[in-house]
């Protein structure tokens, strides 16, 4: 290393840099401390400082500019109530000054000042007490922050979030209106029998896929179906109503129950290509009453099991070999079976929104079995009766009920003399 001529340190020695970089920092500390006070009153925020009653004592050219005032209009003659709208002035009055009393400071209060030419400045105001000493009383310290921008940008926020609420009540009406006309409007009355129903949607913005009907087929013979489609919303709504339409009109051509579930894998088998699969279950059934009951003939295109209350006060189900469901394959196959109801005796429909609820904080599904339990502890009932307590039951549920849910039921009243217990 090459040493200086004189002998001295290298000017690029560790202790020559250390120290130039000590005087540097003293330089700056000594140059900020000059410019606090130039700080203080062009800060890009407002400083106030008032005595414990209120009393402006100190104020920044940064406020005094934003309110429009002369700084010896403020300083000893007015107070920071002054300085609030009426508003403000009562939020001051029961919140930040009870507030300052007890805890000293507040944080982030939202008010409106008012300025010298009657416009309001939206603002936030920290503030802090600063303890009295030898050298003066107590002093109230207050930061003040424009907030205008802030404000604006809540104004648009609330109005975004109206618009979006708007937006979400004009869909739910539409998928109300939508949802209604695809479920009969009322069922039909039917000489010695009693019906009843009930949909339940698990969402009010978008359309179910559950459905059901009751309709004539002939002088004395009555066709009804409960089922389900797979999905929701708009292609779920056109799906179920292509589904109604095809199942009431293969009805009327041969209402043999095979022979319609077969009409209905036809047509939606041969449908156009769709971007998501296009199938549902079905409960087809023919009903025809006569003066002891009704015979029920019962086709099962891979839906629920029906359940049968019977007057005695056993409930089981109408078990039918698994069919297809429909829409699947070409060839589906499908079963029947056939079966009476009598005086007293009620037939129960339902979609799997009923059995695969969560109804408990295991999450476990409301199943099958379980509702056999529960219409078993209702037989006999009637079908009005049987659909209430389903009512109450799925109310049960709250948010466990996460599914669409149709319900069908068809019975026949006890005879005269007779009641069910629920009647």
């Amino acid at each position: 290393m090459t040493r200086p001529p004189d002998g001295g340190e290298d000017d690029r020695s560790p202790s020559t840099g250390v120290t130039g970089r000590r005087a540097a920092v003293a330089a700056a500390v000594a140059a900020e401390n000059a410019a606090v006070e130039e700080l203080y009153e062009n800060a890009p925020c407002g400083y106030l400082s008032t005595l414990p009653d209120g009393t402006i004592v100190k104020v920044n050219a940064t406020l005094v500019g934003w309110l429009g005032h002369h700084r010896e209009d403020l300083v000893g003659r007015r107070t920071l109530a002054d300085l609030l709208t009426v508003g403000g002035r009562i939020y001051y009055e029961t919140h930040i000054a009870p507030l300052l009393s007890m805890q000293n400071a507040v944080g982030e209060v939202s008010v409106d000042m008012a300025t010298a030419d009657g416009r309001r400045l939206p603002v936030l105001i920290t503030a802090a007490v600063r303890a009295g000493h030898d050298d003066g009383p107590a002093v109230v310290r207050c930061t003040v922050f424009d907030a205008r921008d802030r404000r604006s940008y809540e104004r648009e926020l609330l109005h975004a979030r109206r618009q979006a609420e708007r937006e979400r009540e004009r869909v739910q009406r539409l998928a109300t209106v939508l949802q209604r006309s695809l479920l009969p409007p009322q069922l039909p009355t039917i000489a010695g029998v009693e019906t009843a129903a009930y949909y339940h949607p698990a969402s009010l913005d978008e359309v179910g896929g559950d459905f059901y009907d009751l309709f004539p087929v002939s002088a004395n013979t009555w066709g009804f179906f409960l089922g389900d489609v797979c999905g929701k919303g708009a292609m779920a709504a056109a799906l179920t109503s292509l589904i109604r339409y095809t199942l009431r009109t293969a009805a009327a051509r041969d209402p043999d129950p095979i022979h319609v579930l077969t009409a209905l894998n036809h047509a939606l088998v041969h449908r156009e290509p769709a971007e998501h699969p296009e199938f549902c279950t079905v409960l087809l059934g023919l009903l025809q009453p006569d003066e002891h009951g009704a015979g029920l003939t019962l086709a099962t295109g891979g839906h629920t099991p029906a359940l049968v209350l019977r007057a005695a006060g056993s409930a089981d189900f109408c078990h039918l070999p698994q069919g297809q469901l429909v829409g699947v394959v070409p060839d589906a196959h499908f079963t029947r079976a056939e079966l009476r109801i009598e005086a007293g005796d009620t037939l129960l429909l339902y979609t799997d929104g009923l059995t695969e609820a969560r109804v408990n904080p295991e999450r476990d599904r409301y199943d099958e079995d379980t509702l056999q339990q529960f219409v078993s502890r209702l037989a006999p009932a009637r079908a009005p009766d049987v659909v209430e307590a389903l009512i109450e039951l799925l109310a049960s549920f709250g948010d466990g009920l996460d599914d669409d849910v149709a319900i069908l039921a068809i019975g026949i009243p006890p005879r005269q003399g007779e009641s069910s217990p629920r009647s």
